[in-house]
């Protein structure tokens, strides 16, 4: 048989795997859709009230350019203590201004709130969507897997000297 042995090696491999629980690739899927939603820029959000969404009308118009990666990356950790309840880790990090010390800057603060609020919204949605059926904690794991892959492409600092 032509090309017989490479041909079996392959599905053994694949039909040799083990079973991802429905649970779980739902968890990864979601962490791929949010992960591509972020690397993209601006951020694409409903509707966003004048009242109080008027301070992010540059970031979410495109007028701005995309946030350092360290955005990101704060905005993860902030949208976990978000979902955990954890008020005061977050009332000190803003009133300490913690985020300095994590690389970003007092003009990228409100990048920084826009983010997190994104992504604690998409994952409430998500948990809304699913009829409750995923708790906090698996959100969490959602944020988990975003912190784990690759960060965010940072925007192209343009030709370089080399």
């Amino acid at each position: 048989m032509l090309g017989s042995a490479s041909t079996v090696t392959r599905w053994d491999r694949l039909l040799g795997q083990k079973p991802v629980p429905l649970r779980e690739h739902l968890l990864d899927e979601a962490a791929r859709l949010l992960r591509a939603e972020l690397a993209a820029w601006p951020l694409a959000a409903g509707d966003v009230d004048p009242a109080t969404g008027s301070g992010f009308s540059d970031l979410l118009s495109g007028r701005v350019p995309r946030p350092p990666g360290e955005v990101f990356s704060e905005a993860l950790r902030l949208a976990r203590w978000d979902l955990e309840r954890r008020t005061e880790a977050a009332d000190d990090y803003f009133r300490n201004r913690r985020y300095l010390e994590a690389g970003v800057s007092e003009a990228d603060r409100p990048a920084l709130f826009l983010v997190t609020r994104w992504v604690v919204e998409q994952l409430l949605a998500l948990g809304e969507a699913t009829e409750g059926r995923l708790r906090r904690s698996e959100l969490c794991s959602i944020l988990d897997r975003l912190a784990r892959a690759a960060p965010p492409p940072s925007p192209d600092p343009g030709p370089s000297d080399c």
